[in-house]
């Protein structure tokens, strides 16, 4: 593990871009930056206008250190290069910690739940991000209903593939997302905060996790969670909110931090000149670090 990448990421002012739109998600990402279906004809061709659009904002005057201080990417993105250097040197360079998305998606709905699709490639897929010097890996869920079971079986799920990540040498960041519009969002959390906090008082001390959830309806909801020895940071997701949402909900909740994806780029455009591009992200950069660091 870096040391220096851990203390930044435990304490550093800031937030974690979500710059891991995979698969799926890659269409409707395009889309919103201006580029429809029709203008790829195959897979290849939209990972490469996807990545085109990563460079973008990574290369850009307004993504910095000082600001940013993560980025989670998908799993094709680093094996590409920006600017000659490999996407997770690239960022590291600019003293930006680089994450790895590791779940292969999500399988069907099941006691309100979603949990993560089988990842055989997994212990491959650690080695690569090893070799790659990412610092830490990502893997989300899906919750929907305050159903005891599946909020426990997602959790747990979570923790045994973490306990993997943390013995391939990475700080696994655990994404049990609850859908923003579940009718029981308020119970759904109560329980959701329950059995994390039983989770992580069973890890060995020297076992590390991080946790990306969905921004509390009850302000500091989670404090118990964000003291936690185990935890090194909880950083929150947009989940469909809209930025400005997002980050009213945020600045209400001390110690929590972003993490970002479609809030983060949802005004950026192929078709915007470079000045306007960098000043849509560095206003979208600037408010998302301000409910991350300026609370009340």
């Amino acid at each position: 593990m870096n040391q220096e990448q851990f203390d930044k990421i435990k304490n550093g002012e800031g937030f974690i871009a979500a710059l891991d739109q995979s698969g799926g998600s890659t269409p409707k990402a395009l889309k919103g930056y201006g580029i429809e279906e029709d203008q790829y004809n195959n897979e290849e061709e939209m990972f490469d206008l996807v990545h085109e659009m990563r460079t973008r904002i990574v290369t850009s005057p307004a993504f910095t250190s000082d600001k940013v201080i993560g980025a989670i990417l998908f799993e094709q993105t680093i094996d590409r290069e920006v600017e000659g250097k490999y996407t997770t040197q690239y960022l590291a360079d600019k003293g930006i910690v680089p994450f790895l998305k590791i779940d292969k998606g999500l399988a069907e709905q099941e006691n309100g739940v979603q949990l993560m699709k089988p990842n055989p490639d997994l212990e491959d897929l650690l080695r690569r991000g090893n070799e790659r010097e990412v610092f830490g890996t990502k893997m989300r869920s899906n919750i929907l209903e305050a159903n005891e079971d599946g909020i426990k079986a997602v959790v747990k799920q979570q923790f045994d593939v973490a306990k993997e990540v943390i013995a391939a040498g990475l700080v696994p960041i655990i994404e049990p997302e609850v859908n923003i519009k579940a009718e029981d969002k308020e119970k759904i959390e109560d329980i959701l905060a329950d059995e994390i906090k039983a989770e992580l008082d069973a890890l060995n001390d020297d076992q590390y996790v991080m946790l990306k959830l969905t921004i509390p309806s009850v302000a500091n909801q989670y404090k118990k969670l964000i003291e936690h020895p185990n935890v090194v940071r909880i950083v929150v997701l947009s989940g469909g909110y809209t930025r400005s949402e997002a980050n009213e909900i945020l600045k209400k909740n001390d110690n929590l931090i972003a993490s970002f994806s479609r809030a983060l780029i949802n005004d950026l455009n192929v078709n915007q000149t470079d000045e306007e591009f960098n000043k849509e992200l560095q206003e979208s950069i600037d408010t998302i670090y301000d409910a991350s660091v300026n609370k009340g």
